[in-house]
């Protein structure tokens, strides 16, 4: 059964196809043909696959392309999770075995001329150390606050000029 998938990515243009897998077309043809000749070396027959070489080879793109879980894929592709985590491995294997496809080794990275600049923001907030407030220190700042009013002992009104209430206590 060939899953509608694979028909829909097969029949799209180079581009299309590009930005749906990451490759173009014609590397895609390549990897196939490494998957066809290691099957073909293949000593001892097992299990067919449930999936074809094709669809192992888009089901592994779409992973290294989107990086979704192999229970996403499974359940898209209409297989277990496990299934799909050891077809990824084995086509990987496979590919990696071929010497074809590789990424650039670090003296080629390293010989770029290209420059890069980085450019690091620390945004990271800090709190601010404060003296932290005590009891005491609370009853003290209150009590200083109340001796600073004038003429107001204790609402004693020691001050008889008789203007009245000055702290406005009523007394």
């Amino acid at each position: 059964m060939v899953h509608e998938r694979l028909t829909r990515a097969l029949k799209m243009n180079r581009k299309q196809f590009r930005r749906r897998t990451g490759i173009y077309p014609e590397t895609f043809a390549k990897m196939k043909a490494v998957l066809l000749e290691r099957k073909a070396n293949k000593t001892k027959p097992g299990r067919p696959a449930t999936l074809s070489l094709t669809e192992q080879l888009l089901l592994t793109l779409e992973f290294w392309r989107e990086y979704r879980t192999f229970a996403h894929l499974g359940d898209d592709w209409g297989v277990h999770e496990t299934t799909v985590q050891r077809t990824v491995e084995r086509v990987e294997a496979a590919l990696i075995s071929s010497q074809q496809f590789q990424l650039p080794e670090k003296r080629t990275l390293q010989e770029a001329d290209t420059v890069f600049t980085i450019v690091a923001v620390d945004a990271s907030e800090v709190p601010c150390e404060r003296p932290k407030k005590t009891a005491p220190l609370v009853q003290r700042q209150e009590e200083t606050a109340h001796a600073e009013v004038p003429g107001s002992a204790e609402h004693g009104h020691s001050d008889d000029s008789g203007g009245g209430d000055q702290c406005g206590c009523g007394a």
